[in-house]
């Protein structure tokens, strides 16, 4: 059935709401409650194109899994559909660029923070500022990074070092760097691949992928895109509001063929982050009866607060897959994570974007070596979120390739300083920390 222009902007509110989506029209006004993201997200673009909205951030596969067939109302020609779209909206537009748009060669990109200014100048502006933003006035963010310089290498001479080993496993998978990719949701604001060019570039370098719960790419199609049959890939889970969607994402994890459940916990509520709500106040729904919201909060409203310790027996009456706890920020919540036999945890603040002046993680982990050493012997590997995105910005796999050769080349040339040939003879003498917190 063809529709005219009239027809579909006259259904722009919350009684009802249509969309078109490359073409088709789809009305979405009884999905409006039940979407992840909240109503505000899809009433936007009420009674408009929202195909450009809809693809950076999901995969096609999700209509026909989010909304049923009865939705589809026709079809809208090309014709009508260029007076259907609107204008950019300016907090959506890219930063100012110089005139050639072309990102520097990836080979000119010799550090991380290379690509994370190649990705301030390439990505939209709510995009970046979801990406880059921490809590309220952003202290654990740069504490996070400030923590580690108060590390002191001590170098060691004449050790002849002829090889390097730098493999190190995590749950029992082996990885070529003690490095993996965090869970980092909506890629695809990032890249067009998203997810999938995160996972095959993990693949073919052998580290391991955290998947996010809200990721832009379904796990069936970040399965397909591993470099291997025998890549891992690691579910992370947030505990939705419906527990009934939390389960389902873990059956469906379970029947994709991930190899563990990374439940994140250290974010009962979403921080405030400034940036990113700023950019969003002008943003509102068709109405005006709803408030601008981050892109964070949006995406974060279904995660329930209301969860306790109880929620890992839960877990392991559900599934039989390794379970981490991500999120641990005491030492005294690593002895209960380890009392309710879990099988790893990661220590974490949420990348300084949930509670401003929470401690750093490596604060975390001297706490823990401190107070409960029988917990760790250290730490196995360090997962990592921005860069992976900042890397994926304008370059795609190969970009995430080029950053991941830059860390590899770091960590081997700093093991020849320190003297040692592999992971397992890193000890603490090697890299003391300057610090007056609680007399460690």
């Amino acid at each position: 059935m063809k529709l005219t222009l009239q027809q579909i902007t006259g259904h722009n509110n919350q009684e009802s709401c249509w969309v078109a989506i490359h073409g088709a029209v789809y009305d979405v006004t009884e999905f409006l409650d039940s979407h992840p993201g909240g109503a505000t997200v899809i009433l936007r673009c009420a009674g408009k194109d929202a195909t450009e909205d809809f693809d950076s951030v999901h995969s096609p596969e999700l209509l026909s899994e989010a909304l049923p067939e009865t939705a589809l109302q026709g079809y809208i020609d090309s014709a009508e559909l260029d007076k259907l779209k609107d204008t950019p909206n300016t907090v959506n537009e890219k930063q100012p660029k110089s005139v050639d748009d072309s990102p520097p060669s990836l080979q000119s990109l010799i550090n991380l923070q290379d690509f994370e200014k190649v990705a301030h100048q390439s990505l939209r502006a709510t995009t970046w500022a979801y990406y880059s933003s921490g809590a309220d006035d952003e202290l654990s963010k740069r504490n996070n990074a400030l923590a580690y310089q108060k590390i002191s290498l001590r170098p060691r001479i004449l050790r002849n070092i002829p090889t390097m080993n730098t493999t190190t496993a995590i749950l029992g998978y082996s990885t070529s760097l003690p490095v993996y990719i965090s869970p980092v949701g909506l890629a695809k604001l990032a890249h067009s691949e998203g997810e999938c060019a995160l996972a095959a570039a993990a693949g073919k370098e052998g580290l391991v992928q955290v998947l996010a719960n809200g990721s832009s790419m379904t796990i069936e199609q970040v399965m397909r895109s591993r470099a291997s049959p025998n890549q891992p890939i690691f579910q992370q889970l947030y505990v939705n509001k419906d527990i009934r969607k939390s389960i389902e994402t873990v059956r469906r994890a379970e029947r994709a063929g991930a190899s563990a459940i990374w439940i994140t916990v250290d974010s009962p509520v979403v921080g405030k982050r400034e940036m990113d709500e700023r950019l969003n106040l002008a943003v509102t729904a068709t109405d005006h009866t709803e408030e601008g919201k981050g892109v964070a909060k949006i995406v974060a409203s279904s995660i329930s607060p209301f969860i306790d310790w109880e929620i890992l027996t839960w877990l392991r009456q559900l599934t039989d897959l390794p379970v981490v706890i991500k999120g641990i920020q005491c030492v005294e919540d690593a002895v209960l994570a380890y009392q309710h036999g879990v099988q790893g945890i990661v220590l974490s603040n949420h990348g300084g974007r949930s509670q401003d002046t929470a401690q750093s993680p490596l604060l975390t982990l001297l706490e823990i070596r401190k107070f409960a050493p029988h917990l760790i012997e250290g730490a196995t590997a360090v997962g990592l979120g921005r860069p992976f995105l900042f890397s994926l910005s304008g370059y795609g796999e190969k970009g995430v390739r080029r950053m991941i050769e830059i860390l590899r080349q770091e960590i081997e040339t700093n093991m020849v300083f320190l003297g040692v040939t592999s992971l397992d003879q890193l000890t603490p003498e090697m890299c003391p920390y300057k610090t007056s917190f609680a007399g460690i």
